[in-house]
């Protein structure tokens, strides 16, 4: 496509069959080639094909020599690469030269054999060859340089489009005028601030159609007619080639996606080069069009000059339709990159900091009931999607009648609703469907908060019918030196119009808008669409909403998940999940009917995260009861403990393993002498059983002291040393061989207060039970086991002294004490990792239950290492899943956590808030008879009167059920169930405690 200088030789065939002979001892069958502006024949010689090149008598011979050391150069690089090879003359040079007429250069290569691309049928695999053999030529031509690359007056160079600019006018229709302006535009815009971020080489510059060279077995592509070759950008090669490769193309954007991945696999393309290559396409073509045009004037009867605008028109047409940053996205992702080259950065910060993340709703919205509410084909209410105002009517009714404050629309949803002519594409075929935002349908002029800092990008009103309506964006940065991204608020009231200007600071809390009505939002239920967006795509005010179903791992990058911001948990999102009422008769069918359900109304819990459990729904639970949960659900840290041990070994503690020892050493480090001999079971149950035996092995006595209303775990055993148990409905009583001496209750007790007087005077009663023991006949006691605070006796603290003084009574008699830790113990009391420290004493044995390990089926006995030889009496102790690799694995996670996140001391800080917050809320409420606990471990005891201390039962029961009703899982315990029971995780932290007491007060007032 050069401009004509001189025309080009015309040798005749005898001259032609005489330089042949002459300069390369050739001879045969000539044919002459189309040619611009040289003259090119094809010799046959002995089977073989070669083409002979007589140059332009006006062509510089540097040029020449670049094109010859470039093949040469190819020919070392790449030499399995179809390219034109040198054949060298007789005399042994690359170039000859003859002086039949005027003086011109000649050059014999090798010819390729094939068809020319423009006349061979096009599909994928043709594709993928043309990407495939252009990329493996970009890779190969690295390192070649020549001077006569550098042609500073090379109109053909792409580098120098800006000196077509003056041709414009010379394009006869106003129309493409018009078009090639605007793409003028686009390339100063988008194209000249990456100029310098566009790497140069020497490249091919004219891939056309007839310069490329199917062989015959349709495998690969040759390319020839290395005239054009420039130094130029890099991208500018694949621009060429694409630029004519599209001119006929039937889906522009998924045949160039073929030709770029194939390219990219033999040389790949830096960001800023993906994001000028639709660009210069286009400026290729307009550098076609304006030369053309502008030599036609000089030429008007040369069609050679005009024959190519037609189609390079039509592509420029259908180039102006389409989002050209969208097309570069979707072949980024085509070549195997992120469709945004920031995704993957801005992904994960959003997802390492999500809990920072300020709340985009008053209040949190995880805490509130919801429901989904799907618009996919054949959902119910998508017949009103056409009238706003009745479809939120609909959508009101369907939220009363589930009980929820607001509905969800989904990320990622197909949609049946996007029928207008903005979500087709303008290249046909499927059109834009699939849901790229979270909705919330909520109340109109609910306020909207920005959850990150940011800038105002713009506040514009897209009142487009089923656009956003007002809409704000604002831009973000994914950390101090990360990358810009951008969130963006539609379908918003006309007064956040007044409340942001574009370049607005906006610090993460602050208001931002407010949701609009169906009039305003242009026809939509009133709704927030939220979306996450990685790259605008150049567009304004505006951005797409949804995306092609087939291309949603380019839309995924350009719009991640928004719940990577509002933090719901994935169940949120379930439209397949099983409902509670469904659950309930299946549950009877085949669960046994003494494992009863908490609450009136039951929850159907599906997931974990730190201090709360997660509903059916998405809805998070703040859990005040799982002490079990110890270090919170889910914990990552002990999660990530099982597996990796798990995959790796399971066993039994017949093989030495370093697990056991290692765990079993770090554990009685945090115990008092002389604690240090370990036994690991499955429960706290298994473990209060075996201390039993060892108690009763060691002493050689058989009888139990417990304490009143104590429960220690499920076992028959077990049950026979629980009179929360034996002494209930379906209970048999207290068993011969329990005493059950005097519940140490410093508030509704015989004894008041917490000194040491109480306590001596309540452990008196281990005397009573001592004696009673002896009148049968019996030496004395095998053991007296207690909880170092008292869970079902009603969450009590044990008066000062009463472990000490019932101990040395225990011990005087022969047997020996049992503390019970399995809800009290790894620190939850606050200033101790054990509760029984507070009582300024040492057990003989200490049990831990599932808190150990999180929930994880781990359970411990600790004794000294005089017991344990004691207890060694020839009778095995052995526990198949007890101390197993994985159990350890996790116990030791949990104990990292402890002190990497100082649990400990989390715990005695908020357990002090929680209980200052309802001794204070006592002042107000005589409904609170007492606040009593240590650490997490607390118990609000509610009675009807403060002086006779009749329990409020009944009230108790509201006030769980309202909480529970408020997203927070509290439950009361005591002989007179009328103690508000906390024991959270020891995660929880100082916002959600103040919730605790925030709702709690909301219930105790209503009902005061």
């Amino acid at each position: 496509m050069s401009a004509f200088q001189t025309p080009p030789p015309s040798l005749s065939q005898q001259d032609l069959l005489q330089l042949c002979q002459s300069l390369f001892n050739k001879s045969g069958s000539l044919k002459e080639l189309v040619s611009e502006r040289d003259q090119n024949v094809r010799l046959e010689c002995e089977g073989e094909r070669f083409t002979l090149k007589i140059a332009n008598a006006s062509e510089d011979p540097a040029l020449l020599d670049m094109q010859t050391k470039a093949l040469l150069h190819l020919e070392a690089s790449a030499p399995d690469l179809a390219v034109p090879r040198i054949i060298k003359s007789r005399s042994g040079n690359n170039i000859a030269k003859t002086d039949l007429g005027d003086s011109h250069l000649v050059r014999l290569v090798s010819y390729l054999e094939g068809t020319v691309y423009a006349d061979h049928p096009k599909d994928a695999a043709l594709r993928q060859a043309l990407g495939h053999t252009i990329g493996r030529f970009s890779h190969a031509m690295q390192g070649f340089g020549h001077p006569a690359a550098h042609q500073p007056v090379f109109l053909w160079n792409l580098d120098n489009i800006d000196n077509c600019k003056a041709f414009v006018s010379d394009i006869s229709d106003e129309k493409n005028r018009n078009l090639v302006a605007r793409f003028f535009d686009r390339y100063a815009k988008v194209v000249k601030p990456l100029f310098n971020q566009l790497r140069g080489a020497v490249i091919h510059h004219d891939a056309n159609d007839y310069n490329l060279i199917i062989d015959q077995t349709d495998s690969s592509i040759g390319l020839i007619d290395f005239g054009d070759m420039v130094y130029s950008r890099q991208v500018n090669e694949l621009a060429v080639t694409l630029a004519y490769a599209l001119m006929h193309s039937d889906d522009l954007i998924s045949e160039g996606a073929d030709i770029v991945a194939a390219y990219c696999e033999q040389f790949d393309l830096n960001d800023a080069e993906f994001t000028v290559l639709p660009f210069q396409i286009a400026m290729r073509l307009v550098m076609s069009v304006c030369i053309s045009s502008n030599r036609a004037k000089d030429f008007p009867d040369n069609d050679y000059l005009t024959i190519s605008q037609k189609p390079a028109f039509d592509l420029l047409s259908r180039l102006d339709k389409l989002n050209l940053h969208l097309v570069s996205a979707i072949w980024r992702k085509a070549a195997g990159k992120a469709a945004a080259s920031n995704a993957p950065a801005v992904t994960k910060w959003l997802k390492t900091n999500q809990a920072s993340f300020a709340p985009i709703f008053n209040g949190s919205l995880e805490r509130k009931p919801r429901m989904i509410l799907s618009l996919a084909e054949g959902a119910q209410g998508n017949e009103l999607l056409n009238d706003g105002a009745k479809h939120w009517e609909w959508i009101q009714k369907q939220m009363a009648d589930n009980k929820v404050d607001y509905a969800i629309g989904i990320y990622g949803e197909d949609r049946a609703c996007y029928s207008s002519d903005a979500f087709a594409n303008p290249e046909g075929g499927e059109r834009r469907s699939t849901h790229l935002g979270l909705d919330i349908f909520i109340d109109p002029d609910t306020p909207i908060h920005a959850p990150i800092d940011g800038e105002v990008v713009s506040v514009v009103d897209n009142d487009v019918y089923l656009s956003y309506g007002p809409t704000v964006i604002l831009k973000h940065k994914a950390g101090d030196n990360g990358p810009d991204f951008y969130t963006l608020y539609g379908h918003l009231s006309f007064a956040t119009l007044d409340l942001l200007k574009t370049g607005q600071t906006i610090k993460a809390g602050d208001p931002i808008g407010y949701i609009g009505t169906p009039d305003v939002n242009v026809g939509w239920a009133p709704h927030l669409h939220f979306q996450i967006v990685t790259d605008l795509l150049g567009e304004e005010g505006d951005f797409y909403g949804v995306g092609e179903p087939s291309r949603m791992d380019v839309w995924g990058d350009l719009s991640p998940d928004p719940n990577l911001i509002f933090g719901f948990h994935d169940t949120s999102f379930d439209l397949n999940q099983s409902q509670p009422n469904e659950l309930i008769p299946r549950r009877k069918d085949v669960i046994g009917p003494s494992l009863s359900l908490s609450y009136k109304d039951p929850v159907k819990m599906v997931g974990g995260r730190g201090s709360f459990l997660i509903d059916h729904t998405g809805r998070e639970y703040l859990d005040l009861v799982n002490n079990i949960c110890h270090v919170g659900h889910c914990h990552p840290h002990v999660v990530a403990a099982l597996q990796q041990q798990a995959q790796r070994l399971n066993t039994n503690t017949r093989y030495l393993h370093d697990n056991i020892l290692n765990y079993a050493e770090r554990l009685t480090a945090t115990l008092p002498d002389p604690l240090s001999v370990c036994y690991f079971t499955c429960s706290g149950s298994e473990a209060n059983e075996l201390a039993m035996r060892i108690a009763r092995t060691v002493s050689g006595n058989t009888d139990m002291i417990c304490l009143d209303w104590a429960y220690h775990g499920n076992s028959a055993a077990n049950i026979a040393i629980s009179p929360y148990k034996f002494n209930r409905a379906g209970g048999s009583g207290c068993p011969e061989s329990t005493q059950i001496a005097q519940m140490p209750d410093p508030y509704r007790g015989e004894f008041k207060g917490y000194g040491e007087d109480t306590g001596i005077a309540y452990a008196k009663d281990i005397e009573t039970r001592i004696e009673a023991i002896q009148s049968k006949g019996h030496k004395g006691p095998a053991g007296f086991i207690a909880e170092s605070m008292l869970g079902c006796g009603g969450q009590i603290v044990l008066p000062d002294g009463y472990l000490k003084a019932a101990y040395a009574k225990v011990r005087a008699a022969g047997g020996l004490c049992i503390a019970d830790e399995v809800q009290v113990g790894f620190g939850r009391d606050g200033d101790n990792m054990w509760a029984f420290e507070h009582q300024n004493v040492v057990p003989d044995i200490v049990v831990m239950g599932k808190p150990i390990g999180n929930g994880h089926p781990m359970a411990a006995v600790v004794t000294t290492p005089e017991i344990a030889r004691a207890f060694a009496n020839g009778m095995e102790y052995f526990n198949s899943f007890g101390g197993n690799p994985v159990s350890c694995a996790v116990g030791m996670a949990v104990l990292d956590v402890i002190e990497r996140e100082d649990l400990q001391e989390n715990a005695r800080v908020l357990g002090k808030f929680l209980r200052d917050g309802f001794v204070d809320m006592a002042t107000r409420y005589p409904l609170i008879g007492d606040v009593r606990g240590r650490g997490l471990f607390i118990g609000v005891e509610l009675v009807e009167d403060r002086q006779s201390l009749v329990p409020a039962t009944e009230k108790a029961g509201l006030v769980t059920n309202h909480l529970r009703s408020e997203a927070i899982l509290m439950s009361t315990d005591g002989p007179l169930d009328n103690v508000l029971k906390i024991k959270p995780p020891i995660v929880i932290n100082k916002d959600q405690a103040a919730e605790v007491l925030r709702e709690t007060e909301v219930a105790i007032k209503a009902l005061s």
